[in-house]
């Protein structure tokens, strides 16, 4: 069983991926070290998305861009291999998820470009060095995600609904969490919506679309931010012949210290 204590680095952490040891959810891993979403698509469909992305900068913000046919994303982990260094991967025909494969070897193409998108599982680590609890992390589980009924600012092809991940907190701590996370931007910022989830059209928190519940105390609000498996929806939606993404909780783990992305 791989001890996950010792998955404190970026690179440890693409090591156990690409020789198949790592094969979960990454929350709480490299702590300190910015995580990321990913979105592969065919260089005609690749503007599409870059539009997408910069027309909805919360749920989409953009860390790298690769060249088509380059797995290297050089501006944060220039020894990573994309193919390979996430613990699960999804592939997609048409808006359907038809593979989860743990590296796309096989899928990869020379006109492929890849879109390194900021993840919150990054500003975690600050949250809990504030003394800010983190349910999903303390249970060992993958963070909760929700579609909502709230619109993303469509770019050509790509639209879709807007997903966001939830983390329960007692009101004074979801104050500290607006404060901490404001100051993360590039990893999606400042929470979207505190409390009444149906006010964004979700029903029932302890059935989300993605990941995993988590029980929310009596005392504490659900607290929602933007997440980066929105492309995942807008791809489901554009329906584009072929696309490659992460697996929901399965992230890239960069050599970027989530610090240097902090401002103010």
């Amino acid at each position: 069983m791989l001890d996950r204590d010792i998955l404190i680095t970026g690179e440890s952490v693409r090591q156990a991926c690409r020789c198949g040891r790592l094969v979960e959810q990454t929350s709480g891993l490299a702590p300190g070290f910015a995580q990321a979403n990913l979105v592969v698509l065919p260089r005609d469909e690749a503007y599409d998305f870059l539009r997408f992305c910069r027309a909805n900068p919360k749920p989409c913000p953009l860390l790298d861009v690769t060249e088509p046919g380059d797995p290297t994303p050089r501006q944060v982990a220039p020894t990573a291999d994309l193919r390979t260094d996430l613990p699960r991967y999804r592939v997609w025909e048409h808006g359907q998820l038809v593979e989860e494969p743990t590296d796309i070897m096989r899928w990869w193409r020379d006109d492929l470009v890849s879109f390194v998108i900021g993840c919150s599982f990054t500003f975690e680590a600050a949250l809990l060095r504030a003394g800010v609890p983190v349910r999903h992390i303390e249970l060992g589980r993958n963070v909760p995600m929700y579609r909502t009924n709230i619109p993303c600012q469509p770019a050509g092809q790509f639209h879709g609904p807007l997903v966001v991940s939830m983390r329960p907190l007692r009101p004074a701590d979801a104050i500290r969490a607006v404060q901490i996370t404001s100051r993360y931007p590039s990893v999606h910022g400042a929470p979207v919506h505190l409390g009444l989830p149906e006010q964004i059209g979700i029903r029932d928190l302890s059935h989300p679309d993605f990941g995993d519940a988590v029980p929310i105390a009596d005392d504490e609000l659900p607290v929602f931010w933007a997440c980066g498996v929105t492309p995942q929806a807008a791809i489901m939606s554009a329906r584009p012949p072929f696309a490659i993404t992460h697996s929901p909780g399965c992230m890239f783990v960069t050599d970027v210290l989530d610090e240097t992305l902090a401002v103010g």
